[in-house]
């Protein structure tokens, strides 16, 4: 498949083995995996983060194994769901390090347009969330109070 704003296919990834239970060696304990991911969360870790180090310090190869739901789900239940999402959350702290960047080099040309791509997968991703029920209905993004919402 195409990359989104280039006309060239992307590498092949790793993929994991496909299982319907949890191997032998892993840790099963549902209501300690849920305690560290809610402890984690309270940190102020973002779920992503929270997989890998449920992964490489207590021996969690899927979250979604063991407990039949997946972190988001489960943050979901305990009301610890951050209100923008990570992917989105991610997308709008790369355009705003692009703007600064660009304030202080105004004719690099190759940052301007990533960052018209930047915004463009922004909006994008901001219709999607919409549509989903993630975000409510009115929510757009306007680069002049992005800085305000990443700081909630």
């Amino acid at each position: 498949m195409a990359r989104m704003h280039a006309r060239r296919r992307g590498h092949s990834g790793s993929v994991r083995p496909y299982r319907k239970e949890t191997p032998s060696w892993a840790n099963t304990d549902q209501k300690a995996i849920e305690k560290v991911i809610v402890d984690l969360r309270k940190e102020g870790m973002p779920s992503s983060r929270i997989g890998l180090i449920l992964r490489d310090r207590y021996g969690v190869p899927d979250v979604k194994l063991i407990t039949g739901k997946r972190i988001e789900q489960i943050l979901k239940e305990k009301g610890m769901r951050p209100e923008i999402p990570q992917d989105l959350r991610n997308l709008i702290e790369k355009a705003l390090g692009l703007r600064k960047h660009l304030v202080e080099n105004k004719n690099d040309l190759h940052n301007k347009r990533q960052l018209q791509l930047t915004e463009s997968k922004v909006r994008r991703l901001v219709k999607y969330y919409t549509g989903n029920g993630r975000l409510p209905k009115g929510w757009s993004y306007k680069p002049e109070t992005a800085e305000i919402i990443l700081s909630r």
